[in-house]
């Protein structure tokens, strides 16, 4: 079992840039694929993002592609996303997800096991 707590939210002017940390428990977090996922106000949860177990791939969601990029660090147990050019639409809050031995990247919240509390990243404009 892993625990996820996320940080790094916070309000933003359009156009400026953030950088959220998803930090992990336990030692098989190596094992894991991780995702961001977002969800604003009246809306479902979305995908943002998703890294390989090695951090060798990563995919991402048309919408935030080219502004935003996911990383991780497994000695640090953690993930990051860093977010640049941030829009008014891009208010959500923030939450990582990780994925047990997963063989490809998951882009839907039933594909991910455990999940943090979020972090609410405002946008103004």
């Amino acid at each position: 079992q892993v625990q996820l707590v996320e940080s790094g939210g916070g309000l933003v002017q359009a156009g400026g840039s953030l950088r959220l940390s998803c930090a992990a428990s336990g030692r098989t977090f190596r094992r894991y694929a991780m995702g961001w996922f977002r969800q604003a106000p009246g809306k479902e949860r979305e995908f943002v993002a998703a890294i390989s177990w090695s951090g060798s791939s990563t995919y991402y969601a048309d919408s935030v592609k080219g502004r935003f990029t996911i990383s991780r660090d497994n000695a640090k147990n953690t993930v990051y996303l860093q977010m640049n050019s941030l829009k008014p639409e891009d208010t959500a809050v923030y939450y990582c997800a990780a994925d047990w031995a997963a063989q490809a990247l998951g882009v839907t919240l039933r594909e991910y096991d455990y999940w943090g509390q979020g972090t609410q990243v405002t946008v103004s404009s």
